[in-house]
């Protein structure tokens, strides 16, 4: 490892976790270290980095991981690797907290969209399906969801298919854009 950057936890009661960056290298390349701690109960929906590999180490506790199709639960000193464009989630089935390290290489913004969500999520805005209450939070779901487009594409039901979300999440954006709201302000 070299040159590090490392911030406060960030919270997010929805999906259950609290997060930590680290920005690092790794074998030459840059990578974005999240650890993560996960109640139980928490998760992430299934989605696909286009262009990012994920690794994840879990520390402590069990981690069910889904990769493609198929569900896996890892335990502490285990690892799953995620490679980019394949559809992946994650959740703590457990009764007890999880403590997991993501290596994202390359690292892209998943911190900015990782932080925008949780401020989503702490500001009431979200499910824990991850869906938008109601229409003030459906253009600001669009925002992110256009911000980050080339680093995510979120998967799960009852989101529409990546297809119509590109053609309906557009104009939704713009029109968020136009009210102000913009990534890193995107619950406020």
């Amino acid at each position: 490892m070299s040159e590090t950057t490392q911030q406060q936890l960030v919270h997010d009661p929805v999906l259950r976790q609290r997060l930590r960056f680290e920005r690092t290298v790794e074998d030459g390349r840059d990578t974005l270290l999240v650890e993560t701690w996960v109640d139980s109960g928490g998760g992430v929906t299934p989605h696909i980095h286009p262009a990012m590999e994920e690794r994840f180490e879990v520390l402590e506790g069990r981690v069910s991981f889904l990769s493609g199709k198929e569900w896996v639960t890892k335990g502490p000193g285990e690892s799953a690797l995620v490679p980019a464009g394949v559809r992946h989630a994650y959740r703590n089935e457990s009764d007890t907290e999880a403590h997991m390290v993501c290596h994202a290489t390359p690292p892209s913004t998943l911190q900015e969209f990782l932080e925008d969500a949780s401020a989503m999520s702490r500001a009431g805005l979200i499910t824990r399906q991850g869906l938008p209450k109601g229409p003030g939070a459906l253009v600001r779901a669009a925002v992110l969801v256009e911000s980050y487009r080339d680093m995510a594409v979120l998967l799960f039901p009852p989101l529409p298919p990546p297809a119509i979300q590109r053609v309906v999440m557009p104009p939704l954006a713009k029109l968020g854009r136009r009210r102000g709201i913009r990534p890193g302000r995107i619950a406020g």
